[in-house]
């Protein structure tokens, strides 16, 4: 009789375990996942911040050349 609630015992404690385990693979998987979502998403910020770099580049380079063609231009009108 006490082997049988011994077994019985054993039985629940392995199901306990077998669910356990079953629960860390599933969590093992989502984070797996996760960690490859937050790779792709710096992946994307670093390639938008790269792209705002050159944005802001490009209008400084803009705003120099304007800003020469206007001092070229008041000169002129100042000859």
């Amino acid at each position: 009789m006490e082997s049988d609630a011994l077994f019985r015992q054993f039985s629940e404690i392995e199901d306990k375990v077998e669910k356990l385990l079953g629960l860390c693979r599933s969590q093992q998987a989502t984070i797996s996942e996760l960690q490859q979502t937050v790779k792709k998403l710096e992946e994307e910020l670093h390639l938008k911040s790269e792209t705002v770099q050159r944005q802001t580049e490009e209008k400084a380079l803009i705003r120099s050349r304007i800003d020469n063609l206007l001092a070229k231009l008041e000169d002129l009108t100042r000859s």
